[in-house]
């Protein structure tokens, strides 16, 4: 059985103040596995982002904690960039538009691997050729608009990864893609996180896309945990309503079941 790399106790997270601002999660008690990938599955406003930004420590100002979140891992509070790369739904917004592809990239291994411009350099075009964008050279002196979506999303991928994280979150990567990019995303996290033995955190709202490659998926609705546990367990044989209705929800007569029928 693998260690706790991190572990919510009772977690709750209101933004704002007041008795009408409603929780955005509530009590919620939640271990992550050391070198597991777990799918956070939920719809707009389940709370499943403030999850995530909430471990990677990036919630507003203005929002109440209360619980705790403790990492049994690491002995301390994740570093962001070096303990942990975080992967957001929109790379434009996450990408500087004035610096080129491999200035973004460097950066990180350079200021958390201590390597010199020249090292990270090297670092990042190695980086550029792991998450396969074509002619990485070039690519060093490209600017993030030059780039399509898919590929400023590899790039974004990359960064994240630049400082070898233990923990790398990816909350909606796929979500803005077309189906064939979405794939391809999937399969080059699937495949990174495999080499480098990070854990993953894969938030997504689809189901049927987060079963096909992570190890265990936890369920979540009205900013409450709903279901948690093994890929297979829970599609197979869903405890909550909501998990029965979110895999219903994938299933037509143009759609693979997500679990092959047994054969008789």
């Amino acid at each position: 059985m693998s260690a706790t790399f991190c572990s919510l106790r009772q977690l709750s997270i209101t933004y704002g103040h007041g008795r009408s601002n409603a929780a955005a999660l509530e009590h919620i008690n939640l271990d992550i596995a050391t070198g597991e990938r777990l799918a956070i599955i939920g719809e707009s406003g389940s709370g499943k982002s403030t999850l995530a930004r909430a471990l990677a420590g990036l919630l507003p100002n203005g929002a109440t904690v209360a619980g705790e979140i403790v990492w049994p891992a690491l002995g301390h509070r994740p570093r962001p960039g070096r303990d942990f790369g975080f992967v957001f739904q929109d790379p434009g917004a996450s990408l500087n538009p004035v610096l080129t592809i491999g200035e973004q990239i460097a950066e990180g291994a350079r200021h958390h691997l201590g390597l010199s411009w020249k090292q990270a350099s090297s670092k990042a075009e190695e980086l550029l050729d792991r998450v396969r964008i074509p002619q990485p050279g070039k690519a060093m002196r490209a600017y993030p608009h030059q780039l399509s979506g898919g590929q400023r999303q590899r790039v974004a991928i990359a960064a994240a990864i630049a400082a070898k994280p233990a923990l790398l979150i990816a909350d909606e990567v796929t979500s803005a893609l077309d189906v064939v990019v979405q794939a391809q995303i999937v399969r080059l996290l699937d495949e990174l996180v495999r080499e480098d033995g990070m854990t993953l955190l894969f938030i997504t709202h689809d189901i049927a896309l987060a079963s096909g490659f992570v190890d265990r998926i936890a369920v979540f609705h009205d900013a409450k945990l709903v279901e948690e546990g093994p890929v297979r367990s829970v599609l197979s044989a869903p405890q909550s309503r909501h998990t029965a209705a979110l895999i219903a929800s994938h299933r037509d007569l143009a759609t693979r079941p997500l679990i092959a029928e047994a054969s008789s």
